[in-house]
């Protein structure tokens, strides 16, 4: 059901990059860390943590954690904003509530980012939709 999974943390000057890296294993236990530094609007410095989880066994383990552990509710409230129109589903999950093993989804702030490409033929926001929806309402 899910093609990949890209994700990207961004870590602050007073953040523990261990403790990003921890929250983001958490949601994606199998993911591999690529580590970039940047810097901020007012010269700090950010490390941008990103990657890519592709292995089937992988995206599905993540998905049925996700509809085990979130509100099945808001997720469902919330396809229709957060696929869009190539079947990419927007995910954001609060850092600090990762490092703990909770999932908790946000709609803005500083969080997990997930881009979750939804294998939909064709690849169009509708069927996406349907197909993750189906997923939701079955469980």
């Amino acid at each position: 059901m899910i093609h990949n999974i890209k994700f990207r943390a961004f870590v602050y000057e007073n953040e523990s990059i261990d403790e990003i890296s921890q929250s983001i294993l958490n949601v994606l236990p199998e993911a591999e860390i690529e580590a970039e530094e940047a810097e901020g609007l007012l010269d700090d410095k950010i490390i941008i943590l990103s990657g890519v989880v592709s292995k089937k066994r992988y995206t599905k383990t993540f998905f049925n954690t996700l509809l085990e552990w979130t509100d099945l509710d808001k997720l469902n409230d919330d396809l229709e904003r957060k696929i869009d129109e190539k079947g990419n589903w927007f995910l954001r999950f609060d850092k600090t509530d990762a490092f703990d093993e909770k999932w908790t989804i946000l709609d803005k702030g500083d969080a997990i980012h997930l881009k979750v490409k939804i294998a939909a033929f064709p690849a169009k926001k509708e069927i996406a939709v349907e197909k993750v929806r189906d997923a939701i309402l079955s469980k």
